[in-house]
């Protein structure tokens, strides 16, 4: 056996799956017999169905004889991909009655399993081993163990996880990097360091673990950087004439180092720091141990500290990335991405509220038209979603009269247009319909926009989405299961009925005779399928309902996905589905009197009796006619007690001040007075506008 020098193979094809690529990771090393002018992938040779090692491994092509290679190609050169419709296929399926044959790389495409175990089974993108959890165990995104990058927590082909750490997961391409490194001896969970169970369920889901040593055991000085002190100021101005790296043990140019990460560093004369025994953390470690939940004492933004010193006057520039990231920063990681949970609806969209800047935009809308009116305004060049939104209504009449108007009243109002618009489909929870008007407008888009521009600007819930969209938002159309109840069109749902009703156990005859009568449409949407077993039946239901609910609206689907991107809102969702679901998929609570106590902070309570009174006029007066928005109000409302006769409301810092009064009576009496008479005078400048 000769290999040839890495650049001679690079040209060289593989006699099995007929490509030249020369990636280890991908279909193994890649092997060349001069002798014979045989070329070789590993893992394409391993995987053929017909082929067996019957000489030593110095034989042939690694314990493959050259004559049984050979026949495997002719075999082989018989068989077509069910992939790239070429011969050559090599590799079956091992599932019973399953015909499809395949390349190796063409198999790496459709997802196939392989596993590098036992007789080397492959497996097809329809009978492929999966991962099966229980839906409870669903949560928000999880960092993957190996690259800390954040992934969805459901088991599909390129997410695994570890069978003995249910909180462990990670990408597939991550941990066969780390089984091609690690070997077999030093393969293992990233969290539990358990070997067996855990290499055991990654063979079964077609992970190779090489039979050597780990590539880190053949370096040489593998670890010697991490002997090595981080030794450099990233004080953004480096007041060391001697330069960065520069470092005087027992001098005010000695480097004191981050006592969080240990990655970053500052000499003691640049951050103003008197001794090298006092603490210091870099701006990145500030920021997260100040803004995080992990700090438990009471929060001081950086720039109102009366004890800042010059250092945090000044932005640090990053540390250098090492080849190896220290213990150090990947504690950073971590702690930054635990920030990440734990958080409700409200803190989220305060979050994202802090995009919009201190600058109005006057919108002139029509209420009898809301949905044109706010389309014209939304679409002006000069109109940005992150300017605060000052709201005018016009009278729908020949003098187009207007008058002030509430941004919550508009952004309301747009959200019942849009649940009720021919853009949605459905009674209560609702999908995206095809309407090729609405597609040639861009509607889809400005739907989405709208709904990202209310939920961060603070409006009202939507509360109308399917659970089926908002899977597909969140995880991707090809993970949502849509159901018979998103199905809006009569004629499609009685079709879905029909075919799931029929007992194919003991009428498959029946069942042939419903598709023929649906064949055209069947036809149509590319469902058509002859039905032989009981499984075909469903399906068959299911790929009605894929087509119907999810293909048929992919174009409209992704214009209103890049809507919602609007001010990040569509990010957010996906990272935190939990929390938008909520909101998204729910209508909100009616408020309630016990809410809307809960809502007021009392600042003023001289007797409190008086705050007796409040309780039980809100208990009788409940009538459940509105709800909170997501965001919640800015600023938080408030009560106070005053010597007054009637109650005062302050809409600019939200506050009520309650009259105090001997009894309840009177106390109920002033109120209901003061809400009767604040209703009739609206009423009154109401009219007014509209008689002019």
């Amino acid at each position: 056996m000769n290999e040839n020098k890495p650049g001679d193979s690079q040209n060289l094809a593989c006699v099995f799956c007929r490509k030249n690529d020369d990636c280890a990771i991908k279909y193994g090393e890649k092997k060349t017999n001069e002798k014979w002018n045989l070329t070789v992938h590993y893992y394409c040779l391993l995987m053929s169905s017909g082929i067996w090692q019957r000489g030593k491994e110095e034989e042939g092509v690694y314990g493959f004889l050259i004559e049984d290679i050979r026949k495997e190609v002719s075999r082989a050169s018989k068989l077509k991909c069910s992939v790239c419709k070429k011969n050559g296929a090599s590799i079956g399926c091992v599932a019973p009655r399953c015909k499809r044959s395949y390349h190796f790389p063409c198999g790496l495409q459709r997802e196939c399993i392989f596993q590098f175990t036992g007789n080397f089974a492959s497996f097809c993108w329809k009978h492929r081993p999966v991962q099966i959890i229980t839906p409870n165990n669903y949560r928000d995104s999880v960092p993957c163990t190996i690259c800390l990058e954040f992934i969805t927590p459901i088991p599909t082909y390129s997410v695994l996880r570890s069978p003995c750490c249910k909180n462990a997961w990670f990408h597939r391409d991550c941990v066969q990097v780390q089984a091609i490194n690690a070997g077999v001896f030093f393969f293992r969970c990233t969290i539990c360091n358990n070997s067996d169970i855990f290499q055991k369920e990654m063979l079964r889901m077609g992970i190779h673990i090489p039979e050597k040593d780990a590539s880190w055991e053949l370096e040489e000085n593998a670890y010697q950087e991490l002997l090595e002190p981080y030794e450099r100021c990233d004080i953004r101005r480096c007041r060391c004439k001697e330069g960065r790296d520069y470092n005087a043990p027992d001098s005010k140019w000695e480097i004191k180092r981050c006592q969080c990460c240990g990655s970053s560093g500052t000499h003691l004369a640049c951050s103003s720091l008197r001794s090298w025994e006092q603490n210091w953390e870099c701006l990145e470690c500030r920021s997260i141990i100040y803004n995080s939940d992990f700090r438990k004492a009471k929060k001081h933004t950086l720039s109102n500290s009366n004890n800042v010193a010059i250092t945090d006057c000044l932005l640090e520039e990053s540390s250098p990335k090492l080849p190896r990231q220290s213990p150090g920063a990947q504690s950073k990681d971590l702690l930054r991405q635990g920030s990440k949970f734990r958080r409700d609806i409200s803190t989220i969209l305060i979050e994202l509220g802090f995009q919009i800047k201190k600058k109005f935009k006057r919108l002139c809308i029509k209420k009898a038209d809301i949905w044109t009116s706010a389309l014209v305004e939304f679409r002006k060049q000069n109109f940005s979603p992150s300017y605060m939104i000052e709201v005018v209504f016009i009278e729908n009449d020949n003098f187009g009269r207007e008058h002030p108007g509430s941004k919550q009243e508009f952004l309301s109002l747009l959200m019942q247009h849009l649940e009720n618009c021919p853009l949605f489909e459905g009674s209560l929870s609702k999908n995206l319909s095809l309407n090729s008007q609405a597609l040639e407008e861009n509607l889809y888009f400005e739907a989405g926009k709208m709904l990202a521009i209310s939920l961060v600007h603070g409006g009202p819930s939507p509360g109308f989405f399917s659970k089926t969209l908002f899977n597909c938002l969140v995880y991707g159309p090809e993970n949502a299961q849509p159901i018979l109840d998103d199905v809006s069109d009569f004629d499609v749902a009685q079709i879905i009925i029909r075919v799931r009703n029929i007992n194919t156990a003991t009428n498959i005859d029946d069942l042939n005779s419903v598709i023929n009568e649906y064949y055209n449409y069947l036809e149509l949407i590319g469902c058509l399928r002859l039905i032989t077993t009981s499984t075909d039946k469903y399906m068959l239901v299911e790929d009605i309902l894929v087509y119907h609910v999810i293909k048929r609206v992919q174009v409209p689907f992704e214009s209103f996905k890049q809507g919602l991107k609007t001010l990040g809102v569509l990010e957010k969702i996906q990272t935190c589905p939990e929390a938008f679901c909520k909101i998204l998929c729910h209508k909100p609570e009616n408020l309630s009197a016990k809410i809307l106590r809960d809502l007021f902070t009392v600042h003023i309570l001289p007797d409190v009796q008086v705050l007796g009174f409040w309780n039980s006029y809100l208990q009788s007066v409940e009538a459940g006619c509105s709800s909170i928005p997501p965001a919640g109000f800015k600023p938080t409302p408030s009560t106070e007690c005053l010597h007054m006769d009637f109650p005062v409301g302050n809409k600019c810092n939200n506050c009520l001040a309650l009259p105090m009064t001997s009894t309840y009576k009177k106390f109920q009496e002033n109120m209901d007075f003061a809400l009767r008479n604040t209703l009739r005078l609206e009423k009154e400048k109401s009219s007014h506008y509209n008689g002019h």
